[in-house]
């Protein structure tokens, strides 16, 4: 079995078939301490918070 292409493939072929790589959106949860939008699983960036508790001390 070979990996070279028998016959040539076209662009409008070629470019359908990479039409489905699409970003998406990040999803986005509540904090459970400050109620902010924040990444599941990560500390929060306004509180310093993750499964409410002080992770990181933010200054204001």
């Amino acid at each position: 079995m070979s990996i070279c292409p028998k016959n040539k493939s076209s662009k409008a072929r070629r470019d359908s078939r990479r039409a489905n790589w699409k970003m998406s959106a990040p999803n986005l949860v509540k904090c459970s301490k400050c109620g902010a939008l924040m990444m599941p699983h990560r500390v929060c960036k306004a509180c310093g918070s993750y499964n409410k508790r002080e992770i990181v001390s933010i200054e204001e």
